[in-house]
This record gives C-alpha cells, sequence and structure tokens, in this order.
C-alpha cells in the first residue's frame, strides 16, 4: 500500500492517454469524404432506431421534462416528439429511444459497444446551440460539425473497446461513451485543447457495472445506461467550459487511480493512432436483438421454410458460435423481460424457425408467452466453434459467424446453414442498403407526410443536409404536441 505521501505526489506528467484523445479532438481533421459519408449513413440508421422506439411505453414514460410544464429557452427538440428540453435532459430522452430496442450499430472489440449511443449528445447539443445561436443572428453550428463530432465519437470508442478488456473487470459501455462524447462535446462548444483534456480526465471518475446486462440484474436499465452517460457527457462538457478543472493523473494516480483501483494495475491503450477507421467497420443491425446474434437470426430465417410445419418433430438444433455469443447470449432457462430477451440467441433462433421474422414487438410478455417458443428453447444445443472466435476477433475480419441445424425425430435433418458476417457488416454493405432504406422508411410512419416525404429526399441525397443549421434539420423530425 502506498504511504499517504506517495498519494499526495504529484506526477511528472500528465496521463498520456488523455493527451492522445484532447490532441485527436482539438487538432486532428477529417479529411476523409467516405469517413462524412459513413457517419450520414450512421446517423439516419440511429435516427430510425429512436423513432422505433417510440411505440414502446416503457421507453416513452421516461421522456420529457423532469418538471411537468418546464419551458426552456433555444431547448433542444426530441426527435419524433413535441417536447423542448434542456440540452441534457434531451440528450438522455434521445440516448434511451437510440438504445431502447437495442437495434442500433454496433462496433466488435475486447468489448462489443454501440458508438450511435454517442450522437445523442452531439445532435441535443448541438440544436441547443443552433437556436441559441439563430436566436441572437449569430452563424449556427451546421450538420457538417455533427458528422465531424460523429467520426471522433465513434474514433474514441472504437479504439478504448479494442484494445482493452472492460468486461473482465466488470465494466459497462457508459465509461466509453462520456469519454468519447465529453470532449467532442466541448470541441463543439468551442473549447480549447486544455478544456477537451479535462473533459476527457472527468469520463473516467465514475465507472458502471456490467451486471446490468447480465441475470440476475438484468432489466430495462440496459436501454437507458448509455442514455445516462451521455447526459452525463453534456453536462461535463458545460461545466468545464464555465471553468471546471480536470484530473490530469485520474488514471496514472498510484492506489486510488483509475488503472490502480478499476482496472487491475492494467493501464488503458489505443492499439493505433486515432484516426477514421472506427466510422467505416462498424456494423448495422437489420435485428433488433443483440449484435452477436444477428447472424443466428438470419440461418433460422432460412430454415424456416423446412421447419415452421414441423415444430413437435423437432429433436433437436445445434447452434455453433463464437466464444463472445456464448458469453454473452447462452440463455437457457426463464428470461425475466424483454432485455433479457433480445439478447437470449436461443430466443432469436426459435422465433426465427417459428415465424421467419423478428421484430421489436417481439420480446413483450406477451408474445413470449407462447410455449411453444420454449419448447423449442429447451431442444436448443449450443457450443463454440473455434475457427468463429478466432475470426471474430481477427483485426482484419471482425467476422460474427454462427451456424444453426435442426435434427428431427425420424432421423431427418436440415443442412447446417451458416453465416460468416451479419447483413450489416461493411463486407455486406452493397446487400444492406436496400434494407437499410427500409428500415429508415418504416421509422417514419409516424411522422406527417410531408417530412417523411423530405427525410427521405435527404436519405436519397445525403450530402444536401451537410449546410443545413442544426435545428432546421432537427425541425425536420418535429411531431406537433
Amino acid at each position: 500500500m502506498a504511504r499517504p505521501s506517495e498519494l499526495q505526489a504529484t506526477p511528472a506528467v500528465p496521463d498520456a492517454l488523455l493527451g492522445e484523445i484532447a490532441d485527436y479532438v482539438h487538432g486532428y481533421r477529417i479529411a476523409d469524404g467516405a469517413s462524412i459519408a459513413a457517419a450520414r449513413l450512421c446517423l439516419f440508421d440511429t435516427l430510425a432506431c429512436a423513432l422505433e422506439a417510440l411505440d414502446h411505453p416503457e421507453c416513452t414514460r421516461l421522456l420529457g421534462p423532469l418538471v411537468p410544464g418546464t419551458v426552456v429557452p433555444d431547448g433542444a427538440h426530441l426527435p419524433g416528439t413535441a417536447f423542448v428540453l434542456d440540452p441534457a435532459k434531451a440528450t438522455f430522452d434521445l440516448g434511451a429511444m437510440i438504445r431502447w430496442l437495442d437495434y442500433n450499430d454496433a462496433c466488435n472489440g475486447m468489448l462489443t459497444m454501440h458508438p450511435s449511443d454517442g450522437l445523442a449528445g452531439v445532435l441535443m447539443l448541438g440544436d441547443h446551440l443552433s437556436r441559441r445561436a439563430a436566436a441572437s443572428g449569430r452563424t449556427s453550428p451546421t450538420m457538417t460539425d455533427v458528422l465531424d463530432a460523429a467520426v471522433r465519437v465513434y474514433e474514441i470508442q472504437g479504439a478504448l473497446c479494442t484494445a482493452n478488456d472492460w468486461r473482465a473487470h466488470g465494466m459497462d459501455q457508459g465509461m466509453l461513451v462520456q469519454a468519447a462524447v465529453a470532449p467532442v462535446l466541448v470541441k463543439l462548444l468551442g473549447g480549447t485543447r486544455e478544456q477537451v483534456f479535462a473533459a476527457a480526465s472527468h469520463a473516467f471518475v465514475e465507472s458502471t457495472l456490467s451486471a446490468i446486462r447480465h441475470a440476475p440484474n438484468i432489466g430495462s436499465r440496459k436501454n437507458w445506461a448509455c442514455a445516462r452517460a451521455s447526459e452525463g457527457a453534456v453536462r461535463i462538457a458545460l461545466m468545464v467550459m464555465a471553468g471546471e478543472e480536470g484530473h490530469p493523473w485520474i488514471l496514472s494516480a498510484p492506489e486510488l487511480g483509475f488503472h490502480a483501483a478499476r482496472f487491475g494495475g492494467t493501464p488503458l491503450r489505443f492499439e493505433a493512432p486515432l484516426g477514421e477507421s472506427v466510422i467505416g467497420r462498424c456494423m448495422f443491425k437489420l435485428l433488433p436483438a443483440g449484435m452477436h446474434g444477428q447472424t443466428a437470426g438470419e440461418c433460422a430465417f432460412l430454415l424456416h421454410p423446412q421447419v415452421a410445419q414441423r415444430l413437435e418433430a423437432v429433436e433437436r438444433v445445434e447452434l455453433r458460435c463464437h466464444r463472445s455469443l456464448a458469453r454473452i447470449m447462452d440463455k437457457p432457462g426463464v428470461l425475466r423481460n424483454a432485455a433479457d430477451r433480445d439478447h437470449c440467441v436461443q430466443y432469436i433462433v426459435a422465433l426465427g424457425l417459428m415465424h421467419g421474422r423478428l421484430g421489436p414487438s417481439d420480446y413483450s410478455d406477451a408474445f413470449a408467452a407462447d410455449p411453444r417458443i420454449d419448447a423449442l428453447r429447451a431442444k436448443m444445443v449450443l457450443a463454440e466453434e473455434p475457427r468463429y472466435t478466432e475470426g471474430f476477433f481477427d483485426p482484419a475480419r471482425r467476422t460474427s459467424a454462427n451456424s444453426v441445424q435442426v435434427f428431427f425425430r425420424d432421423g431427418a435433418s436440415t443442412a447446417r446453414i451458416e453465416r460468416e458476417y451479419p447483413l450489416g457488416h461493411p463486407r455486406r454493405r452493397a446487400e444492406a442498403v436496400p434494407a437499410l432504406r427500409a428500415k429508415f422508411e418504416h421509422a417514419l410512419r409516424r411522422v406527417p407526410d410531408a417530412a417523411r416525404d423530405r427525410l427521405l429526399g435527404w436519405y436519397d441525397a445525403p450530402a444536401s443536409i451537410d449546410a443545413l443549421p442544426v435545428h432546421q434539420f432537427i425541425d425536420g423530425l418535429a411531431v406537433a404536441g
């Protein structure tokens, strides 16, 4: 144990990783047009996920001002609603909507995370700043600023999850969201490099437990945990801009710093310099389910015509998977709620075999009461396939492979159906583009016709949004109260 004098000693050099984040956020210039194009696609997909969540009362009950009737001058307008909120609460609400159905994009590494969680803070603070600037006759931030920020938010989160084993220390994704969003928002606010550094340091003070994503504690908090982190990032950014100082040695301080107290003494690291690599390799979801189970669901859909009319004759279903799926989504036995079901590969495969589809409402208690689902789940046998695990952790491939094969009591069986890459993977992007547009169009069913037509026009000509002030873009998503 360190002596008090050692704990109080000031190291010579501030934490290098915080410096890397600050240099990247403050000084790096986005140079690749492909990165901005990818950010536009991520933006539209994220908004589709958020709008779909508005059909779910468990989500909508969390939305709106903390004090009913609160009026916020130049407040942020929450997409798909009539709410006008302070930017922090608006960020929480939009963040909860984005993540509620587990439908938003993902990035694999030592930890799989959802980089679009961070777009809530960028959009809602950007909207507030844009409205405030317009009201005072100043130039508003534009969607170009949002897209630039999106690339940086994705990059920092992806770099942190790629090289560091957060799950081994029981830590959730919220810290990664805060570490990416808070410094990027300081840049959006016009902060200095020192202020960006300070915001990054604050993100590592609080850690969150991944226990909320696993039995026996799984519940709806997993749907809003990263929304809370995004909300915290907005507060951190605003406090730093008001003069709050940072913690330059929050990572490396002996005994009480993050590395020693929360990460087993292992220093956090980046595998490569921060740039633009993550935004282009994120994977979109075409099924509202855990990322690791996307290919398993697709395999089940393909087998549906052969199995749906023979459910009573099924003897067993063999699932082969990679190690990360086995650790996160292998859930035999009782499933407690929707949050449990959308991360159960057996549930996803059962519905795929039975119905040939999977939708956001298929995790409800009423839908899950169908006794055939659990009967089919009970016949499933799951085993790790080493080559799938190898491909999952290979940085050059980042597969998410699964296979499904069904055996019947009469000795017959289906073929073993395997999918190496999910439909939303960059290697299948051309195949996914029509499905992504359909996903966005479906989510627009709740907005007025004129707004829907305008939004689809922007989707089909995405560069047309770049010069728009942020508030004008957000107004395109408005729904009257």
